[in-house]
């Protein structure tokens, strides 16, 4: 996939779906603060499964123009939100913890994607919004992080996007450098969990 293949299913994509990424980002924020700071902890999980099967879907699947799109990040998207949803479900009273430091730091940097990508340069609609793959990743690393309870799987698909951030200097992407510090931390999480269950 050659970068402006990259950049051309983004402007597609945020052409006709602005108004919905919209609502999504505020159903996202709105769902984060209530199982920050309400009992109801388990509904950022829920709307990180909902918006993971919309990049699936939407952004990949209906948009998307690439092999490696329809047949790497389509089923990763995929199985990611039916993750989220069963861990909302099957794990619903486990509680999320305040952020600490670095997860305050990874929330900041999702929330500046969109003014990074245009301090790079970049227009609408070919810029990095808060809801597409990258940021969407980047953020339910960041929030899922906060959980006692982990599905070393969702992590693990979750760690394997953060590192493909990787290829921001292979598209001209650089914002997306916030992914691949993402994914680095979600690969020290996958490692404690998989230590952690050792030790039992």
């Amino acid at each position: 996939m050659d970068a402006q293949a990259f950049w051309n299913v983004i402007g597609t994509y945020n052409q006709q779906t602005i108004t919905v990424q919209i609502g999504l980002f505020l159903f996202i924020v709105i769902t984060a603060i209530l199982s920050y700071f309400t009992k109801i902890k388990w509904c950022a999980k829920f709307a990180l499964g909902i918006i993971h099967l919309f990049i699936g879907v939407v952004f990949f699947a209906w948009y998307g123009t690439e092999p490696i799109q329809k047949y790497f990040a389509l089923p990763l998207y995929l199985l990611c939100g039916f993750l989220f949803l069963y861990e909302s479900w099957h794990n619903k009273n486990d509680t999320l913890i305040k952020p600490n430091g670095w997860q305050y730091f990874l929330l900041l940097l999702y929330l500046f994607y969109p003014l990074i990508s245009f301090l790079l340069g970049n227009r609408f609609p070919q810029i990095v919004t808060h809801i597409m793959p990258c940021p969407v990743v980047s953020l339910g690393i960041t929030i899922y992080a906060g959980y006692r309870k982990k599905n070393k799987l969702l992590l693990a698909l979750l760690a394997i996007w953060g590192l493909t951030g990787i290829k921001s200097v292979i598209f001209s992407a650089y914002e997306d450098i916030i992914l691949l510090v993402c994914g680095i931390y979600a690969v020290v999480l996958f490692a404690h969990e998989i230590r952690h269950c050792a030790k039992k």
